[in-house]
């Protein structure tokens, strides 16, 4: 079934509709075979679905590995799929092809177009009085359309919107089909966000009104947290009428950004992520310490990404290769690849246990940048020790986050439930240090965010856990930045901002801040809470703040030194940044196929 199904889809990528069904074989299906059988319409839903980009992989993703948070440590110039490097140095134009998402994400449109097109003719499913599951079919298929657009949106900018009939693809080239221009950017967010609204009406409020069987599926909530970011990344200033982009204008003229300010934009933003908060359908996971209403902070920010389906998680994907999460945030001596290097920028980022900046910090919780502890930092109730004795100082007394998403040379192994306490040696010669492999962190530290302790590559123990795509913190920062933007001082800003520090252990922003104050502290939330999630690119690159996050010196841990000269702080990379770099290049195969798409700036 899956060889048919592929040949299926291949033809309707490569093929007009008309071409197939006249010169099908005889054993392949036609389109009316499967639209008219609910199995075969189920899994050309699930293959529309597959379009999606699994982000849980560490090494194919610029999302982390092309921003300040997160280097890749694969320098591998000569193998195919590991660009990020090359990408970090500059070394790229329109012609490289790296990261073309433009391809895969029209295909998934067009395919789930032609699902949209034909399912409500389900025969097998109308005689079986489904159609209440075809509606929501045909729901998921026009959220995935829509889904599909944003994610276009977010790489490359304005696009060319989709139309309800699908294009043939044995059109001339010359056809005007074939040679559309790109919508400018503010019709692009108004016509995804309607699609998401329509898609809405068709589907559950939440996974709570699913079987397990569909968690994962779209939902009305997945919709609006979609719609949310979305309106966001709108009214910030890379989009909201940045000078940059007020000469890129389409053959006829049309300009494809706005050339003003637009203050409104940010209430719309605001609006969308309070229409999920008055849902009261979610909260901020916590976990309590045993026997007591007492928060465990610890645990609270670490288990969120570790127990499925919990009351923070809006959408996830329920299937995703493991290994990119589990084995590429373990130490090597557990046979992992330790390929997501946390840079010196964002451990220096997190803050101390009570909530200062390390520039900042209090006499009780003193920020130390030399030397050694002397005795364990460890959770008094629990006993779960953040940082061994001997640890060098500057990894002391900080905040839970920095615990949960740091892996530090001497810090335990999230493996300390197991009997051996095994702590990381990411020095030289240590057992997950460079010398002898090319799995090493090249900053000296390794992401850990969302490793399970029951994942071990060395005794093949494995763990199915879902990948959080949209989650609940977000959305209260989504709500707190544009709320800031739009009317500073509402009393809102620090009360959501506050809850999700409170969640983290950590004493709230104070009240009173200027606009300009609590932009950096939301920022700063932003950063901590949610890296290593696929979000922190877009963020320097809306707020146009990359020039300064993303070239020059990356620094961390000397991994080429052992014992006391391991922690000197040493340039690891020298990264490149240009302004054009805030978008991707339309494919330079894009731009020869059809006349009329005008390169992003400065390509």
């Amino acid at each position: 079934m899956k060889r048919v199904l592929f040949y299926i889809l291949s033809c309707l990528a490569l093929f007009s509709c008309k071409d197939f069904l006249d010169q099908v074989p005889s054993d392949r299906l036609t389109l009316d075979q499967v639209f008219n059988t609910r199995s075969y319409s189920e899994e050309y839903l699930a293959t529309v679905y597959s379009y999606r980009l699994d982000e849980s992989c560490t090494s194919y993703n610029t999302s982390d590995g092309c921003s300040d948070d997160i280097d890749i440590s694969y320098d591998r110039p000569d193998q195919a799929g590991y660009d990020m490097n090359k990408i970090n140095l500059g070394n790229w134009s329109a012609s490289s092809d790296y990261f073309n998402y433009w391809t895969r994400f029209y295909r998934g449109i067009r395919a789930a177009t032609i699902f949209m097109q034909n399912i409500r003719g389900n025969k097998e499913m109308i005689e079986n009085g489904e159609e209440a599951r075809i509606e929501q079919y045909y729901g998921e298929a026009r959220f995935l359309r829509a889904y599909y657009c944003f994610l276009l949106l977010r790489q490359y900018g304005p696009i060319v919107l989709p139309d309800d009939t699908p294009i043939p693809a044995d059109l001339e080239a010359s056809d005007p089909k074939m040679n559309e221009m790109r919508s400018p950017y503010d019709d692009c967010v108004d016509w995804i966000a309607r699609e998401l609204d329509e898609a809405a009406k068709k589907l559950p409020l939440n996974f709570t009104e699913q079987l397990s069987t569909d968690y994962g599926r779209a939902t009305k909530a997945t919709c609006m947290a979609v719609k949310a970011r979305l309106l966001l990344y709108a009214a910030s200033p890379q989009f909201n009428g940045n000078p940059a982009y007020k000469d890129v204008v389409n053959p006829d003229g049309e300009h494809l950004f706005a050339t003003s300010y637009d203050m409104n934009k940010w209430q719309k933003a605001a609006d969308a992520a309070k229409a999920i908060i008055d849902l009261n359908k979610f909260d901020l996971y916590k976990v309590y310490y045993s026997g007591s209403t007492t928060l465990d902070p610890f645990r609270s920010v670490r288990n969120v990404f570790l127990e499925p389906w919990n009351c923070e998680v809006i959408w996830a994907l329920t299937t995703h290769d493991q290994v990119n999460v589990h084995r590429h945030g373990s130490p090597r001596y557990y046979n992992g690849y330790e390929s997501a290097a946390i840079t010196q920028s964002l451990v220096d980022e997190f803050q101390m246990w009570d909530g200062r900046d390390i520039t900042n910090s209090s006499d009780t919780y003193p920020y130390k940048a030399t030397g050694f502890s002397s005795s364990e930092f460890k959770d008094a109730k629990t006993g779960w020790v953040f940082a061994p004795s001997g640890t060098y100082n500057q990894w002391v007394n900080r905040e839970p986050r920095f615990y949960m998403n740091v892996a530090f040379n001497g810090s335990y192994a999230l493996y300390n439930d197991q009997a051996d306490h095994y702590k990381w040696q990411l020095n030289f010669s240590g057992n997950d240090g460079k010398a002898g492999s090319w799995d090493f962190p090249r900053s000296g530290y390794v992401r850990t965010k969302g490793v399970s302790s029951a994942y071990n590559a060395k005794t093949e123990a494995t763990v199915q856990i879902p990948w959080v795509m949209f989650r609940y913190a977000e959305v209260l920062l989504n709500y707190a930045e544009a709320l800031n933007e739009y009317d500073p001082g509402n009393t809102d800003i620090v009360k959501y901002l506050n809850l999700v520090r409170a969640r983290a252990g950590l004493p709230g922003v104070a009240s009173g801040l200027s606009q300009a104050e609590m932009r950096d502290r939301i920022r700063h939330e932003r950063r901590v809470e949610l890296c290593g999630e696929r979000l922190r690119y877009y963020d320097t690159r809306r707020w146009l703040i990359a020039e300064q996050t993303e070239g020059g010196p990356f620094y961390g841990m000397n991994v080429d030194g052992d014992g006391n000269a391991f922690y000197n702080r040493v340039v690891f990379e020298n990264r490149i940044f240009r302004k054009e770099f805030y978008l991707f290049p339309i494919p330079q195969s894009e731009i020869n196929k059809d006349k009329n798409i005008v390169q992003n700036p400065g390509w």
